[in-house]
């Protein structure tokens, strides 16, 4: 069996899942959107946390707005990351509200840099993005490294989303990829036993 050019792979799955999400009929991914949100509220993970880590979406992605306003509202504390120019990493700072967030790198909402930092140490929930997700926990996601360098360091709980039509059983993946501690769906919600892939 040949090796596969997983840079390669993983490129042209980005185009084809960024494509599919563009084509998407906008009241059915409300639809969708409304049903990944109901989802998560409901897991164990988000009912038990009080920190939780989550991301401002773009439009091709899974509406994250709707969860960040249950949480603001239900007394969690939520942080959002920033990333830093001229690196691959990203720090998160605690919201209080939507208004907080402004334009920054990608033309992604981020938090302002003035606002309180959230440390390894307050741990939290993590719902991470992602284009694709696997049964093994593994994502794929946007080819920057911001998600994987943070999550080689957290210790905390994470969640995947993303769109039932773009999971699949097994993503090829590299050394660096983290697998995520369960995966959500407008359909499913899969908790990963990481071991079982060695």
């Amino acid at each position: 069996m040949s090796k596969i050019d997983l840079r390669e792979y993983k490129g042209s799955l980005r185009a084809d899942v960024k494509a599919r999400r563009t084509a998407m009929d906008k009241r059915y991914k409300a639809r969708l959107d409304s049903r990944i949100r109901q989802r998560l509220i409901f897991t164990y993970q988000y009912r038990e946390c009080d920190t939780l880590l989550i991301y401002a979406s773009t439009a091709i992605e899974v509406d994250t707005f709707g969860i960040i306003k249950h949480a603001l509202q239900h007394g969690r504390r939520v942080a959002l990351p920033r990333c830093i120019k001229g690196t691959r990493d990203m720090v998160f700072h605690y919201i209080t509200d939507i208004e907080q967030l402004k334009p920054g790198s990608f033309g992604v909402l981020e938090p302002t840099e003035d606002l309180p930092q959230w440390q390894l140490s307050d741990g939290g929930l993590a719902v991470v993005p992602a284009l694709s997700l696997d049964s093994f926990g593994y994502r794929l996601g946007y080819g920057g490294g911001y998600y994987d360098r943070f999550l080689s360091k957290f210790t905390g709980q994470t969640i995947g989303i993303t769109y039932s039509e773009n999971y699949c059983y097994r993503l090829n993946h590299g050394r660096y990829d983290v697998p995520l501690g369960a995966v959500l769906t407008d359909k499913f919600v899969r908790k990963i036993n990481a071991k079982k892939e060695g």
